[in-house]
């Protein structure tokens, strides 16, 4: 599984860093704008390739790439990734998804017409620890209340209140808390129950019309859920599911689910952790290349079917909130 890298940021580095723990998929070549072309060769020659193209049809044209990465700003995944599926490449994009519903279904429809595959580089859901969550989920009984709260102060903040904008604080290039950070609690709140019947998101808006932090409530038949996700402030990261019988305590980011306890009828707590890899990206392409191998299409369209329910819950969110970005329009 071949791969070319869209993007030059913190983001894949990441991604490469973690190939280097999978078999069998490797990176061979980088695209990026002119301006950062060194950045790019310097990349490229870190991880042992050599292909780095300013000209994103001519490294689609490349016969030895199987796979394209999105690792860029939130309002390019649409454009990237239909360009790619157009010229028949199988796509890996970035969270999140799509900036709008109508983007993520138009992007869902062409990977099936053209027979591809398509995957959300959503961390969560194929953590060990979170597909042992699910297993466990049975054990603490009808389930009553779910809670997240993923919040960092962002490196960023401080310079976005002296007035420069990086795209995370930035409308126009869909970003804010809710996509940015608090969209990891909503894939491990869905990835387990399914899409909401309702959402809505209490946000602390800027001047520019951006979200820095905010609440987001997800009513469910018989319980309801609270995602906490905040870019301005900080706190201990965790996920708690509440049930009659128990609950299930997520030490830290829902992203990385590094561990986790289950604690019945309030005795003791076990605590459980089945991961080994410190960069937590590494079960995703792990994931992406079996189900490419073994040509299971059928789970690559379940994934994206979840991928369409937490851009739906992310829309309805923003729009409760008036947050409007530019893809909007």
């Amino acid at each position: 599984m071949k791969i070319g890298i869209v993007g030059s940021g913190g983001i894949v580095l990441s991604f490469l860093d973690a190939l280097k723990y999978v078999e069998d998929v490797e990176a061979v070549s980088i695209w990026c704008r002119e301006k950062s072309i060194e950045k790019a060769k310097k990349i490229a020659k870190d991880n042992g390739f050599e292909k780095v193209y300013t000209n994103y049809e001519l490294m689609l044209k490349d016969d030895e790439i199987d796979f394209v990465y999105i690792g860029l700003p939130n309002n390019l995944h649409y454009e990237y990734s239909k360009k790619a599926l157009e010229f028949n490449k199988n796509v890996i994009n970035e969270k999140p998804f799509t900036s709008t519903i109508k983007e993520a279904e138009t992007l869902a429809q062409l990977a099936k017409k053209n027979n591809l595959f398509l995957f959300e580089a959503i961390t969560t859901l194929h953590t060990p620890n979170y597909k042992l969550i699910k297993e466990k989920l049975p054990e603490i009984g009808e389930i009553k209340i779910v809670s997240g709260n993923y919040s960092q102060y962002s490196s960023r903040y401080d310079a976005f209140l002296a007035g420069k904008i990086h795209p995370v604080f930035n409308p126009e290039l869909s970003g804010g808390a809710l996509v940015d950070i608090n969209i990891y609690n909503l894939h491990f709140v869905t990835g387990l129950f399914g899409k909401a019947n309702e959402v809505r998101y209490m946000a602390n808006v800027a001047h520019n019309g951006i979200d820095t932090s905010g609440i987001v409530t997800l009513r469910f038949d018989k319980f309801n859920a609270v995602c906490i996700g905040a870019k301005d402030c900080g706190c201990e990261s965790s996920v708690y599911i509440e049930g009659t019988k128990g609950y299930i305590k997520v030490s830290g980011s829902p992203g990385i689910c590094s561990s986790f306890e289950v604690c019945l009828n309030k005795q003791e707590k076990e605590i459980f952790n089945e991961q080994q890899f410190s960069n937590h990206m590494v079960y995703e392409i792990c994931d992406f290349r079996d189900i490419y191998n073994s040509k299971n299409y059928k789970e690559c369209y379940k994934l994206l079917e979840h991928s369409l329910d937490v851009i739906k819950e992310t829309v309805q969110a923003r729009k409760d909130a008036g947050i409007i970005f530019s893809a909007d329009k």
